[in-house]
């Protein structure tokens, strides 16, 4: 009598971090990062959990992963020694990336486990570039703190999520609130406020996926470097002050002076 092989058991898809790292950010991209979860993920590659947790360990491992495959192509390729250039480029480069998946904007900066997903070669360029602008020292950190902190804020805050929660009818309410704000009480606001309505921060109702800042953003990039331009020329003023000490020299009969380099 003829033996039967038992059938195996049908195999389930080939995981890897790749492709569960791409599944997580297009649940993100269609619901938002408030809910996401790591069962919505294997739910998607149609995984138990487990599968999961054998490439990515917990949610916020895989919310690192998530932000590195997200900025993987921020760096600029001109040479950082170019600094105006290098940090105008890695400033749009970085809205760019969220641009096109604004629902990881409140991921950014905000919270720490996006640090995760660091990249050393957009540190490295950062500080060499801060360095030929002319930073030393504690105020290369103060200034790379600078940089982190505008390249993440504007766009957070461009490109926040609109809330779930009918958001048309939030919209609508909140443009009445803003367009009423324009009396006589307030009169500067009252003029300006047709410029201002739906294209400024505050007096908004679309997040930057409608109503892009685009002009507003390249007047604050210019601004950032430009301060951290004029800050770099300050303190080589200050440095190359010379420095004078005195003493008594009794051939003399009088205080001498003298520079320090």
């Amino acid at each position: 009598m003829p033996t039967h092989r038992p059938k195996r058991a049908p195999r389930g898809p080939a995981l890897s971090k790749s492709k569960i790292v791409a599944a997580a950010l297009a649940l993100i991209d269609k619901n938002g990062a408030a809910d996401f979860s790591l069962r919505d993920v294997a739910r998607r590659l149609g995984v138990y959990p487990t599968a999961i947790y054998c490439h990515v360990p917990s949610r916020n491992a895989l919310i690192g992963e998530i932000t590195a495959f997200a900025m993987r192509d921020i760096v600029p390729p001109v040479s950082p020694r170019n600094w105006r250039a290098w940090l105008k480029g890695l400033f749009r480069r970085y809205r760019a990336a969220v641009r096109r998946h604004p629902n990881i904007a409140p991921l950014l900066g905000a919270q720490l486990v996006s640090n995760i997903g660091v990249d050393a070669r957009m540190i490295e360029g950062v500080l060499v570039a801060l360095s030929h602008a002319g930073y030393r020292g504690r105020p290369l950190v103060d200034a790379f703190n600078a940089v982190i902190a505008a390249m993440s804020g504007f766009v957070t805050m461009e490109f926040g999520p609109e809330p779930a929660e009918d958001p048309r009818g939030w919209a609508a309410d909140l443009e009445r609130r803003v367009r009423a704000l324009g009396t006589a009480e307030h009169p500067v606001l009252a003029r300006h406020l047709p410029a201002l309505a739906n294209r400024a921060f505050i007096l908004r109702w679309q997040n930057g996926t409608k109503v892009p800042l685009d002009r507003s953003f390249e007047a604050f990039i210019e601004s950032v470097i430009e301060g951290l331009a004029v800050r770099a020329r300050r303190r080589a003023r200050k440095g190359q002050r010379p420095k004078f000490s005195s003493k008594f020299d009794p051939s003399e009969g009088h205080a001498t002076h003298s520079v320090r380099p």
